[in-house]
């Protein structure tokens, strides 16, 4: 039932070996600086038997960042501790890319070292609570950013995609997905803005465009992947034209030929078919809750190119291994997904007879 999962492939410029794919799980164990250690670095290098190693969300400028101890791409510090973690897992024979992710407003001053006021497409509270170092407190209401400031936040992810590539990364995936700031530029639930960034749909999905352009032109759209989630509802987003929304964006992104498109599927198959069929490129899909056997069938049908999982490539580092050889596999603990040290990070067994 899993043959499909196992031929080789090329996404873009990266040739992999097979379409298995660890998804971007934010773990939360960076320093307070937004730099990776060598603990990261094995926890990555651990798992480099995945066709493809997505990371964690990563802030691609400081006012980016909205959960405690998430990693930065935006100075030498951080460029550094990623260095550690793209040559240990080369060392493994694995290949990766950086996820750059601005949370918008999803985020608390407290959550940051310089404590400023979260921003966003425009000055809406986002209902739900924000984990803090003192406890669950709500989100502030963000700041609407200028048109300047949008023109300079694309510039942002510009620059965070040539540091990835400088600390060795073998492409960068742009986070569109799950009521972060891209996604939010794409919503009219989150971005009631009167710029060109704003109101109809075309402008709603210029951001995403602008990001996506920029990033391919400093390292390469064969180099460059983008997440979207359509429908998704988490982190209090909502899209009244999910329909529209999504080909028309796919049909704007496609002259770029980018290397991948990344969905989080909610279960709209009539779109999925109708994104599968707009997309030029490599399309990797990741139908959260589904069983490996119901994944590798999208494989065979023609669904998607490739597939990714979350909590099962968290919890068994030889996730390829145990799936060859009909393994039993190793239980998630939630517990312990944020946050923390080696305890339900790098401490999950792997497999021996």
């Amino acid at each position: 039932m899993l043959n499909a999962l196992w031929a080789p492939t090329t996404v873009g410029a990266i040739s992999l070996p097979h379409r298995l794919v660890m998804a971007p799980m934010t773990r939360d164990r960076s320093t307070p600086e937004g730099v990776p250690t060598e603990l990261n670095a094995e926890y990555y290098a651990q798992r480099a038997s995945h066709a493809l190693i997505i990371t964690e969300g990563t802030q691609p400028s400081a006012d980016g960042q909205g959960y405690l101890l998430t990693p930065g791409m935006h100075n030498d510090e951080q460029v550094a501790g990623w260095r550690k973690v793209t040559d240990a897992v080369h060392a493994a024979d694995g290949r990766i890319v950086i996820q750059l992710m601005h949370t918008g407003r999803i985020a608390h001053p407290d959550n940051t070292p310089h404590g400023r006021q979260p921003v966003a497409p425009s000055a809406i509270r986002p209902q739900g609570l924000m984990f803090t170092a003192s406890g669950p407190q709500e989100m502030p209401t963000p700041r609407a950013l200028s048109t300047q400031e949008v023109e300079a936040t694309v510039q942002d992810f510009r620059r965070a995609a040539a540091a990835a590539v400088a600390a060795g990364a073998d492409g960068v995936e742009i986070h569109g997905a799950n009521g972060y700031l891209v996604h939010q530029f794409l919503s009219d639930s989150t971005n009631q803005r009167t710029d060109r960034y704003g109101g109809s749909l075309d402008n709603r999905i210029r951001f995403t465009v602008e990001v996506a352009a920029a990033v391919a032109d400093e390292i390469g759209a064969d180099r460059t992947g983008l997440r979207i989630s359509p429908g998704n509802t988490y982190n209090d987003i909502a899209e009244s034209d999910t329909a529209e929304l999504y080909p028309a964006l796919v049909r704007a992104l496609s002259p770029l030929g980018l290397a991948y498109l990344h969905v989080l599927h909610a279960g709209d198959e009539k779109l999925l078919g109708t994104l599968r069929a707009l997309w030029p490129t490599t399309l990797i899909l990741n139908r959260a809750g589904a069983d490996l056997p119901a994944r590798a069938m999208d494989i065979d049908d023609g669904t998607a190119d490739l597939v990714s999982v979350g909590a099962l490539a968290l919890a068994n580092p030889d996730l390829v291994e145990r799936l060859r050889s009909d393994a039993p596999l190793n239980t998630p603990d939630p517990a312990t997904f944020y946050g923390g040290g080696v305890a339900g990070y790098t401490d999950y067994p792997t497999y021996t007879v």
